[in-house]
């Protein structure tokens, strides 16, 4: 079931971002081979991203795993890893030896920095990758320290959602050329287009290019989360002029003080206001004068109050695997769509079927196994 039934993905076992491109392909419905390097034979269910995947244990620095796996990629789609640069080509499954082999296969390369560059070869972690671009800069108060946004940003949303994109991008390609090529993911250029709208209205002259000072950037009165009287928040968005004569109106605050929604010199004392009303009242309270309607508002939710909310639970957003409740496949499709997904397969608990399936003997495969499990 999904739209990539049929589509054969190969994937080097690494850290987020491609254990996560793997994941939402497995939920698109592709055949996804997750290729460790020790074989773990126990219960995962916890490991969300490896869902919908099959998982093999090869020793990748042995001639023996390099070639079971340079045969895996023969009758592969795609392959995906997140080595440093260089790394792969010198196990001996780089670019070139997989193409020489198989010139339809897509290989889909990600990285913090990118192939190339001054900072290729250079360790790192998203907060860094999100510094370089301006993206980190820009998230927090006003004349405080910058806010990690976890590792979306980065790793999730510069990274894998690239790396992805990319991939579905070359399948649809080799329709017509017949031909493979290389994806060069770079969560830094990924994480850079994801600021383009900040980008254009700092060009426009409507952006100031400080934390805590902007309209989306919670300096705005209008867009911003408050504290409950119940220590909880709820997050208001209310730009569109109407949306804020809605939100001043159920706020019962005093009209003449918002009268100029869009002047910042005046943000400070409108955000005392609302602040001290939102104070006064639980996230319930407001949650049900103001949920539903065109405010533009929502409840700040936990990660495990989100599942329960009655929207979430309407729509099928969240499941639960063998206990472990996770985010449902997403986008969703009408003709084809995505089967729920298996829990994370013990590691290595698929290699001796996979093996078998390229032709070894049973022999060969128990001194592979056994390879992996020294």
């Amino acid at each position: 079931m999904g739209p990539l039934a049929g589509i054969r993905v190969v994937e080097i076992e690494g850290l987020g971002p491609a254990p996560f491109a793997g994941m939402l392909l497995a939920d698109l419905g592709a055949e996804v081979i997750s290729v460790g390097r020790k074989s773990k034979a126990k219960p995962r269910p916890a490991a969300i991203s490896e869902r919908g995947k099959q998982s093999i244990a090869l020793d990748l620095k042995s001639a023996d795993g390099v070639e079971a796996l340079l045969k895996l990629c023969d009758s592969a789609d795609v392959l995906i890893e997140g080595f440093r640069p260089g790394v792969a080509e010198r196990l001996g499954f780089g670019p070139e030896q997989l193409h020489a082999r198989n010139p339809r296969l897509i290989y889909g390369r990600i990285t913090g920095w990118g192939q190339t560059g001054p900072l290729a070869q250079a360790a790192g972690h998203d907060l860094n990758y999100i510094a370089l671009t301006g993206a980190l800069h820009a998230i927090g108060r006003r004349g405080e320290t910058p806010v990690p946004p976890l590792n979306l940003v980065g790793d999730f949303g510069g990274g894998t959602m690239f790396l992805v994109m990319g991939i579905l991008a070359a399948v649809i390609e080799r329709h017509s050329s017949g031909q493979g090529q290389v994806i060069d993911a770079a969560m830094t250029e990924g994480a850079a287009n994801l600021m383009h709208m900040m980008q254009a209205m700092l060009a426009a002259g409507m952006w100031q290019d400080r934390a805590g000072s902007n309209l989306l950037d919670g300096a705005a009165p209008f867009y911003d989360t408050y504290r409950t009287s119940d220590d909880k928040f709820i997050s208001i968005g209310s730009i569109e002029p109407q949306f804020y004569a809605l939100l001043i109106e159920r706020l019962e605050l005093e009209p003449t003080l918002f009268a100029n929604q869009m002047d910042p010199r005046q943000w400070p004392a409108m955000k005392a206001a609302i602040a001290e009303k939102i104070a006064s009242q639980s996230r319930d309270h407001w949650s049900a004068l103001m949920e539903g309607s065109d405010i533009c508002f929502a409840p700040v939710l936990s990660m495990a109050e989100a599942p329960h909310h009655p929207h979430n639970q309407a729509r099928g957003s969240f499941i639960e695997i063998e206990g472990v409740t996770q985010a449902a496949p997403a986008p969703r499709f009408s003709r084809t769509p995505s089967a729920k997904p298996t829990a994370a397969r013990p590691l290595g608990s698929d290699t001796a079927a996979v093996l078998a399936e390229l032709g070894y003997e049973p022999a060969t495969i128990d001194a592979m196994l056994a390879a992996v499990e020294r």
